[in-house]
C-alpha cells in the first residue's frame, strides 16, 4: 500500500478510515463532549460521560499494548515530547471549555453537525481553523511563545507510565492497563450504562480509532523515507491543516489531520442519512450566530495553549498517560460548566 499510494496519501487514509468512524460515532451513537457535560449537569443523565471513559479506558489500554509490541513508541508522541506547562495547559484548557459551550460544540462535534448538514456548524469550524492558526503559527504566535514558552524534546517522557517506571520500578504496560482497566471499569460500574450496549459500543470504537492513529502513523513513519510525524485525532490545529490544504493542495500534500477531518464529516454525513437525521440548516438569529463565532474564536487559542481539544487532550494525550490530559481534561469540563451557566442561567456576579 506504501509503495501504491506513497506515504502522505497513507496517512491520509488512516485518518480518513479512522474519522469516518469518529463521524459515525457522533451521529449513531451521539458521542459528544459538550452532550455529555449538559447530560450530566442539567439531565442527570451520566451516561454519554461514562462512554468518554469507555473510549479513554480503550484508549489507554490499546496505546500501552502496543507500546509493549513496538508497534508504538512514547518517544514520538507530541504530548509526551514536549515539556509541560501547567499553566498554558490550564488557560487553554478554560478557555477552550468555555468557547465550546458558548458555540455549542467542540470541533470534533461541529464537524460532525456539518456532515449532518448545519450551515452553523461550517462558520464555526471556520472559525475555529483560522483562529487556532493565528495563534499557532500567525501574528499572535510570538505573543504565545513569549507567555507560554515552549520547550520540545523533553529529556524524560512527560507522563505518568514513565514516571512510575523511574520512581517504582513499575513497567509502562503494567500502569497502562491498571490505569485504563480501572478506568473501565468506573465507567462501566452503572446499571444505566450496562443496560445500554450501543453506547459502551461506540465508546469502544472511539477508543479503538485512537489508538489506530497511533499504530498506523508509526508504522508509515518507521517503514517509510518520508518525515511523516506519529499523531493521531485532534479537532483544532488539524481543521485549519484542512483549510491550509483546501487553498494549497496544488503545491501541498495530503495529512493524517486533513483526512481526519475529512473522514469526520463524511462519517457524519452517512450516519445522519442512516437515521434520517440530514437537513440543511442555518442560522435565523445573528446574536445566536455572533455567540457561536465569539466560542469558536475563543476554542482554536483555547486548543493551542492546552496542545490539544477535547479529543486532543480528553483522548489522544489519556491514551498516552500525558501529565497534561487529567488537567486539560477537568479545565475543559469547568469551562463548558461555567460557559453552560452562563447561556442557561445568566451571569450574576457574587454580590
Amino acid at each position: 500500500m506504501l509503495e501504491l499510494l506513497g506515504e502522505a496519501n497513507t496517512v491520509a487514509l488512516i485518518g480518513f478510515i479512522g474519522g469516518v468512524a469518529l463521524g459515525l460515532a457522533a451521529r449513531i451513537g451521539r458521542f459528544c463532549t459538550l452532550g455529555a457535560i449538559e447530560d450530566l449537569l442539567y439531565s442527570s443523565d451520566d451516561r454519554r460521560m461514562r462512554m468518554w471513559g469507555v473510549a479513554i479506558g480503550v484508549a489507554i489500554i490499546g496505546t500501552h499494548l502496543a507500546m509493549a509490541n513496538d508497534a508504538m513508541s512514547p518517544l514520538e508522541a507530541a504530548y509526551l515530547d514536549r515539556v509541560w506547562n501547567p499553566i498554558a495547559t490550564i488557560v487553554g484548557g478554560l478557555m477552550f471549555g468555555y468557547g465550546m459551550a458558548l458555540s455549542g460544540n467542540c470541533g470534533y462535534g461541529a464537524l460532525a453537525r456539518l456532515g449532518g448538514g448545519d450551515i452553523r456548524a461550517f462558520v464555526i469550524v471556520i472559525v475555529l481553523g483560522l483562529s487556532a492558526y493565528f495563534v499557532m503559527s500567525g501574528p499572535l504566535a510570538h505573543t504565545r511563545v513569549w507567555l507560554f514558552p515552549v520547550e520540545t524534546g523533553s529529556a524524560t517522557p512527560q507522563g505518568f507510565a514513565d514516571l512510575f517506571k523511574t520512581s517504582l520500578g513499575i513497567s509502562p504496560l503494567a500502569t497502562g492497563l491498571a490505569i485504563g482497566g480501572l478506568i473501565l471499569l468506573v465507567s462501566l460500574a452503572s446499571k444505566d450504562m450496562l443496560r445500554s450496549p450501543a453506547k459502551i459500543f461506540w465508546g469502544a470504537v472511539v477508543g479503538l480509532v485512537i489508538v489506530s492513529g497511533w499504530i498506523g502513523t508509526y508504522w508509515v513513519a518507521n517503514v517509510g523515507f518520508g518525515n511523516e510525524p506519529v499523531e493521531t485525532h485532534s479537532f483544532a490545529a488539524p481543521v485549519g491543516d484542512t483549510i491550509y490544504y483546501a487553498m494549497t493542495a496544488s503545491g501541498n500534500l495530503l495529512s493524517f489531520s486533513v483526512g481526519s477531518v475529512i473522514g469526520v464529516v463524511f462519517g457524519a454525513f452517512l450516519g445522519s442519512i442512516r437515521k434520517g437525521h440530514f437537513r440543511w440548516e442555518a442560522c435565523d438569529d445573528p446574536r445566536e450566530l455572533k455567540r457561536q463565532m465569539f466560542g469558536a474564536a475563543l476554542m482554536g487559542p483555547g486548543a493551542i495553549l492546552a496542545v490539544g481539544c477535547s479529543v486532543g487532550q480528553g483522548l489522544s494525550a489519556f491514551s498516552v498517560l500525558s501529565f497534561s490530559a487529567p488537567v486539560a481534561f477537568v479545565c475543559i469540563m469547568l469551562g463548558a460548566a461555567l460557559g453552560l451557566r452562563h447561556m442557561i442561567l445568566g451571569f450574576h456576579p457574587a454580590q
